[in-house]
């Protein structure tokens, strides 16, 4: 008789909300209506985990994935199957075009040598191969200049090559509603999208699935917005889906003038109660939060003390009732008292990057319909 393999809760646990990402797509759908939505996966699902993320996606109607190479589109289609849509955003490197072709990906072709490329292995198929077309219109990133753009649709042979299946820009400050380079760009892809009246459009990255409908096209992309985090001052109402905890491995008190941590570069004023906390920048936390950043217990802050090591850190909870906390308890890192933002402007950095770094270490808990799995830390996402 197999017994259930019954998994160890590790030193910290990340919990993944599919129920609130769900909920932030529909959010989201009807906010571009009548325009379909897509779900950008890449880079794992924002570091969140792709083969659990992306099936709660497609349960709720996502039929357009994007992700940024290759070798994602892979691990998403292995996820939610063949019938989807896979767009690759960064397009394809040099001698990828025929695996690209015979799993059915769509790659978004980003320059001249990538568009010769892909209609070279068509001439040599001897059919029209499916794609999609990115033009640069003022982020100066990726995709065909305009020009080039507009000559190539008066070229009577691309038809016979490219199956395009959508032409697409991406906005620099759709985050700025404010900025007058939101309504130039819209202008800029207007002009060449002009030239493929039949081809469907894709502009809204997750800001600009909060623009006004002129913005959204026929094929909004959000990315950051599904895992939780508004992506400019418009509040779209969506759900938080992660929350970070970790265990306390050390207490102790430490007197007046007693240093903490590598280079002591915390010095102890007074007496301190301090914890050890089984997270450091292996993790994904940031190194530069030493000093800065913040555990919480209960709802009380608990200021991280001293640098963050690779696999620990060090908070004062001299705030904390004497036996409030116990080692192999956890403090929150990510939750109702600090959201992903709130880590972001500590770090000096913005939620996607806090989102991606979450390291591997972590047990990781999908919810999903009043149902947890729980994914064992280290164990392939």
């Amino acid at each position: 008789m197999n017994e259930k393999r019954k998994i160890h809760e590790g030193s910290s646990r990340l919990e993944i909300d599919l129920d609130a990402l769900r909920s932030n797509y529909r959010t989201l759908a009807a906010r571009v209506a009548p325009a379909r939505c897509g779900a950008v996966v890449k880079a794992n699902a924002y570091g969140l985990g792709v083969a659990y993320a992306a099936p709660a996606l497609y349960r709720e109607g996502c039929r357009s994935f994007f992700v940024a190479q290759l070798c994602e589109a892979g691990a998403l289609a292995r996820s939610i199957g063949d019938g989807p849509e896979i767009f690759i955003l960064n397009g394809l490197d040099p001698g990828s075009e025929s695996e690209c072709a015979e799993r059915g990906f769509l790659p978004v072709l980003n320059s001249l040598s990538q568009l010769e490329r892909w209609r070279a292995l068509a001439r040599t198929r001897g059919c029209a191969l499916p794609a999609a077309l990115q033009v640069d219109s003022g982020m100066s990133r990726l995709g065909l200049p305009r020009a080039a753009a507009i000559a190539l649709a008066a070229d009577a042979s691309l038809a016979r090559e490219v199956d395009l299946r959508l032409l697409m820009t991406h906005l620099a400050c759709a985050d700025q509603p404010e900025r007058p380079a939101n309504a130039d760009q819209l202008a800029a892809f207007a002009s060449v999208s002009a030239h493929f009246p039949a081809v469907p459009r894709s502009i809204a990255n997750s800001g600009g699935a909060l623009l006004t409908r002129d913005y959204h096209g026929n094929l909004a992309r959000p990315g950051i917005a599904l895992y939780g985090v508004d992506p400019g001052p418009v509040a779209a109402g969506l759900r938080p889906v992660v929350r970070l905890a970790a265990r306390v491995m050390q207490i102790r008190m430490i007197d007046a003038g007693t240093g903490v941590g590598y280079g002591l570069d915390h010095v102890a004023a007074a007496h301190q109660r301090i914890a050890t906390i089984a997270l450091g920048y292996a993790d994904g936390w940031p190194r530069n939060l030493g000093g800065v950043g913040a555990a919480w217990h209960r709802g009380i802050r608990l200021p991280i003390i001293g640098r963050v090591s690779m696999d620990s850190l060090t908070v004062d909870i001299s705030a904390l009732p004497e036996n409030a906390l116990a080692e192999g308890n956890f403090v929150e890192f990510l939750g109702p008292s600090q959201s992903l933002d709130d880590v972001a402007r500590d770090a000096g950095t913005i939620a996607y990057e806090i989102l991606t770094r979450i390291g591997a270490r972590h047990t990781r808990i999908f919810v999903e319909d009043g149902v947890a799995q729980t994914i064992a830390a280290g164990e392939s996402l």
